[in-house]
């Protein structure tokens, strides 16, 4: 069920329970507090989640967006690294949503390293999330539960263009390609710095994933990967040279390319998803 007696927290209500319990925002683990009702808001209906939905929320900080998402969802897991607002979150929830307090689960520990979560499996991942780990978090939680159907986060603005950029562009690299590979990304909105506390020195971008079946070809995905850190590790140079030491040797990356019907010449940032999974699958082929 959805939560019509969710209240949401506004800006004052923020900074004071962060003084009851003692918080101040930590660099070390790039906290930034959403303090605007409207834009957490915006932040669900950005991630199309209805009532069917169990919500992974990464971050949760003092419970702002949590909320939004109990107003909609059937469920959100919370996995929070500070153990002050990991405990404090669910006395949050009772107080502002008491009809959905049963419906929050949190999990004390790194999304980096979180393997399995509690209960039904998660359809979405909805969060603000750490600039400082933001791209590695969205990776690891596709990989690890293929449940989840769609992603909506709020990152720093120049990683969600460069999570949403396009082959050929400036921004296009190692995490554009990777993010596709599970699903169709796109920039869904931008956000001030203004609705933040501490306000940050950068503005914000919300990513959306939509996750579809990765390309089909005969190698894994860690292989598909392995190509595209090796071609943009050195990306101003053409890919026969890039790729050298993946393939074996330049005239090895040749024949794989030119055996995926790439010019050699092309540099990494003109492929796209699909045709570094047809490379990496044709190099597997040329040296069998």
């Amino acid at each position: 069920m959805t939560g019509s007696d969710v209240q949401l927290l506004g800006a004052a209500a923020i900074r004071e329970l962060a003084g009851r319990l003692g918080v101040a925002p930590t660099k070390q683990w790039g906290q930034n507090f959403v303090v605007d009702a409207n834009t957490v808001r915006r932040i669900v209906r950005a991630g199309d989640v209805g009532a069917q939905d169990v919500v992974v929320e990464v971050g949760p900080g003092l419970g702002s967006l949590t909320l939004a998402l109990l107003e909609q969802a059937h469920r959100v897991v919370a996995i929070e690294i500070d153990p002050r607002l990991a405990q404090a979150l669910p006395e949050t929830v009772a107080a502002m949503a008491p009809s959905r307090a049963d419906d929050l689960e949190v999990v004390h520990g790194d999304a980096l390293r979180v393997a399995e979560l509690p209960g039904p499996a998660p359809t979405a991942l909805v969060a603000n999330l750490p600039y400082n780990v933001s791209v590695p978090v969205v990776l690891h939680l596709l990989a690890t539960f293929p449940s989840i159907e769609r992603v909506l986060v709020m990152v720093q603005l120049e990683v969600a263009e460069r999570l949403a950029a396009r082959p050929g562009s400036r921004t296009y690299g190692v995490p554009s390609v990777k993010a596709a590979w599970y699903g169709d990304v796109r920039l869904a909105g931008t956000v001030s710095r203004s609705i933040f506390w501490p306000v940050p020195n950068v503005d914000s971008g919300l990513v959306r994933i939509d996750r579809r079946e990765p390309p089909a070809v005969e190698v894994s995905r860690a292989e598909v990967f392995a190509c595209v850190d090796a071609a943009f590790a050195q990306r101003r140079k053409t890919l026969r040279a890039a790729l050298k030491g993946w393939a074996g040797s330049a005239d090895a990356a040749e024949t794989a390319l030119v055996e995926a019907g790439i010019d050699p010449r092309t540099r990494g940032e003109q492929l796209d998803v699909e045709q570094f999974a047809a490379l990496a699958a044709a190099r597997t082929r040329v040296t069998a």
